[in-house]
């Protein structure tokens, strides 16, 4: 079966709640990274921190905390990781079997989809799954190039090249955390997609939820709040 006959099998309201997906994700995903000057993601407001974190590193003795921190953060993308695989192996294994989930869809739509439609639906969810495995793992290699980088600066606050290479040390830090938050809003898409197994307005109902939520912690949530206002104290 080549593309056109697949695309058939669809309708339009789904073609559309797929396209309201992808769109989505693109324009939340740039919205958050570059927000504007007046209202700051928590993203965006979180590299001003890193970056002071990488200037108070240099001048603390001892620096076992700091290793505490990056080895806390990459547990937890090691765990994270590992669930990714956990699900994509559960979604694999539901593409040889598709009788549960098309008893699911039966319960919730008038009209049964037929078996590569479900398959397709799967592969769909199981796309942002692969999509966060892969940030995450690239950003846990990115938090051990930090880590490095971090062992290589002087002991000594006055010598030359202490500052420099904790500043590169925080760009590293920055583009790991922002692979890290990439992988996460996959994670909260996959979820989201999984409204499509009832049929496109779950589709378009769980989607519009998790850009909503998604929205709400990035610009309106406490903790932003709270980490504005003490950004907005040290400046």
């Amino acid at each position: 079966m080549n593309a056109l006959s697949l695309l058939a099998l669809f309708t339009p309201l789904d073609l559309a709640a797929v396209a309201y997906t992808l769109l989505g994700a693109w324009a939340l995903q740039l919205l958050i990274e570059h927000p504007t000057l007046r209202r700051p993601s928590v993203s965006v407001i979180m590299t001003h921190y890193r970056r002071d974190w990488m200037r108070e590193f240099v001048t603390r003795q001892p620096r076992i905390f700091d290793a505490n921190i990056l080895d806390g953060l990459r547990q937890g993308i090691t765990f994270y990781a590992s669930t990714c695989m956990l699900a994509l192996g559960g979604g694999l294994a539901l593409l040889g079997d598709t009788a549960p989930l098309q008893g699911l869809a039966q319960s919730f739509a008038l009209v049964a989809d037929p078996v590569l439609v479900i398959k397709a639906k799967i592969l769909f969810i199981l796309a942002f799954v692969v999509n966060a495995f892969l940030k995450f793992v690239w950003s846990h290699r990115l938090f051990g190039y930090c880590s490095l980088l971090m062992a290589s600066v002087p002991n000594d606050a006055s010598h030359p090249q202490a500052f420099p290479r904790a500043a590169r040390a925080a760009e590293v830090n920055i583009t790991a955390a922002r692979n890290y938050n990439r992988g996460l809003r996959s994670v909260y898409f996959a979820i989201g997609a999984l409204g499509w197994l009832v049929g496109p307005w779950g589709l378009l109902i769980t989607m519009t939820a998790t850009f909503a939520t998604l929205i709400r912690r990035e610009f309106a949530s406490q903790s932003r709040a709270a980490m504005l206002d003490r950004l907005s104290e040290t400046e």
